[in-house]
């Protein structure tokens, strides 16, 4: 067995990098830790941390392909975040222009949850843990 500790990050590629940059700090709140030009590559690298744990590096990449299709495709489906409020989380994603799915109730849990979507299109779940 490995001795898994934890996960590290997450790689998100975007299309539009300062965009998507500002979607994860100033929509979802999370800290610009480190940010890199990376000129043979012509890419920028950011580290960015939520809550003070590194959690993303986002990337930009000349003509990164589309993702597949919607969550059901092969591969990672969505990347989730817990909040304690749903309602409010969800009032306050709306105050900056984005849209969520109707919240839903998980059959096992019965914890609520709702889906959006990051500027390209990658799924991001709100599961409500209070």
């Amino acid at each position: 067995m490995l001795n898994l500790r934890q996960i590290h990050h997450i790689a998100i590629i975007a299309s539009d990098y300062a965009r998507s940059k500002a979607f994860y700090c100033d929509v979802l709140g999370f800290t610009l830790l480190d940010e890199f030009y990376r000129e043979e590559r012509d890419s920028w690298k950011a580290d960015l941390a939520l809550n003070g744990h590194y959690a993303i590096e986002l990337f930009s990449f000349p003509h990164p392909p589309a993702r597949v299709s919607r969550p059901e495709a092969c591969g990672l489906r969505h990347l989730a975040f817990s909040v304690d409020d749903i309602d409010l989380a969800i009032v306050r994603l709306a105050s900056t222009g984005v849209s969520c799915e109707p919240v839903r109730i998980d059959p096992y849990t019965s914890r609520r949850f709702t889906f959006f979507c990051d500027p390209d299109g990658l799924p991001l779940e709100l599961y409500e843990i209070s």
